[in-house]
């Protein structure tokens, strides 16, 4: 068959790759010279499977208050008068609660878990150059109600055989001896072994180049205009290029997905929160990261490269504003420098921000829709790269009838009713 996917962030390109390897005519379409140019360009680098979880939980709406008041808060909202932002905001507070918290995060798990199986695959396969580690990943709190609200995630991560454990100062520094340094102001970690770490703007490029290899063709610099229906069937995307038609269509268009399916009269509840990060050049190596370390506080990331750190963090409900306003490049690098102090050349790093496609239940959407061949594969939030290739590989097995390797309930649209 003939499959069109809509969108080139590593969402799209895996699923690319996974399309072509079971032996379909892939076309990639994106109005980007190249891929990974938006969300996938500077995020966190992170690869949190064990790590996975849902913004909307417990408790979330007090901490949003408290937030409002705090010069380096983890969450900034822009009131606007746009009803998306509003709708959002109500349906991630219906989702503040332990029982939806539980349901949703176990599915976010088992989509990240088998995305860590596939990962690993394609690197035995492939050996894709993207300043990859496989140190794990350390979760730092500086309270102890941190370390008290963590230890609620155990269940789940014990139901689906993630490996874990919680810290002690000591046990902190001896995974990331930098922490050294600021040892007062740590009470424990929870670490996971796991979890990986890369740039997943290098990987995605390198991907394209193995999909292209294997015959995908990628139509670079297209707009994408609308998708044209005809019956209970999609007939083809209409691009600024032309009329481009295919037997199956893959909608994995992050933040903009919304737009795309609107007129088709499918409301996808997906928002742009804006998130941001700095990349900085690596000043000594020994008090430099070495894998990644989750700031809880901030909710900063601070991930390792070879001679680059990338920090990011900040959930920002702006609408689709690019600004990138100086307060929120200092929350960053001050998460940076009081865990890092002499890690890197903070004041010198390059500052980004891109469009995370948020759902209110933290659950990318995967899987069908009411037209027989519109697939999407949108929604990831902030883990687009920690789970991208276990859903490009689960969106190519519906794609192409197969049974999946997962359990696929409650990952679709039809979930919102």
């Amino acid at each position: 068959m003939k499959v069109l996917v809509l969108g080139s962030g590593v969402v799209g390109v895996t699923s690319a790759w996974y399309l072509s390897q079971l032996g379909h005519e892939v076309v990639v379409i994106d109005r980007q010279p190249d891929a990974a140019e938006e969300t996938s360009f500077a995020n966190a680098g992170q690869l949190s499977f064990g790590m996975t979880s849902p913004w909307a939980g417990p408790g979330i709406p007090q901490k949003a208050v408290k937030w409002m008041f705090q010069s380096h808060a983890p969450l900034k909202v822009r009131p606007s008068l746009n009803p998306a932002q509003w709708q959002f905001m109500l349906s991630m507070l219906a989702n503040c609660n332990e029982k939806s918290y539980g349901i949703n995060k176990s599915r976010m798990v088992r989509v990240s878990e088998y995305s860590r199986q596939c990962i690993n695959s394609l690197q035995e396969e492939l050996q894709l150059p993207f300043e990859g580690r496989k140190k794990g990943l350390l979760q730092v709190f500086r309270t102890q109600k941190q370390v008290d609200d963590a230890a609620k995630d155990i269940k789940v991560l014990q139901d689906f055989k993630v490996a874990h454990a919680m810290l002690n100062v000591d046990e902190c520094i001896a995974r990331e001896p930098a922490l050294a340094r600021v040892k007062d102001k740590l009470v424990g970690g929870l670490h996971f072994p796991d979890d990986q770490t890369g740039d997943c703007n290098l990987f995605t490029k390198a991907l394209v180049k193995k999909c292209q290899d294997k015959g995908v063709v990628f139509k670079f610099g297209t707009e994408i205009k609308a998708l044209v229906s005809d019956g209970d069937r999609i007939r083809g995307v209409q691009t600024a290029n032309g009329l481009e038609t295919a037997d199956q269509v893959v909608v994995c268009m992050g933040s903009y997905s919304p737009f795309l399916l609107n007129p088709l009269g499918i409301r996808l509840p997906i928002y742009p929160v804006k998130g941001y990060s700095l990349t900085i050049e690596v000043k000594q190596d020994a008090d430099a990261p070495q894998s990644t370390v989750m700031d809880e506080t901030f909710k900063v990331a601070i991930t390792r490269f070879d001679n680059r750190i990338r920090a990011a963090g900040t959930a920002e409900l702006a609408d689709f504003n690019g600004d990138l306003p100086n307060a929120r490049r200092e929350t960053i690098a001050h998460s940076v420098k009081s865990l890092f102090p002499e890690g890197g050349k903070v004041d010198e790093a390059i500052f980004w921000s891109g469009f995370r496609p948020m759902t209110p239940d933290g659950t990318p959407i995967i899987g069908g829709t009411r037209y027989k061949n519109l697939w999407l594969n949108t929604g990831h939030g902030t883990l687009g790269w920690t789970m991208g290739p276990g859903s490009g590989k689960l969106i190519a097995d519906l794609v192409s009838g197969k049974q999946p390797e997962i359990d696929d309930n409650g990952l679709a649209f039809s979930r919102y009713g």
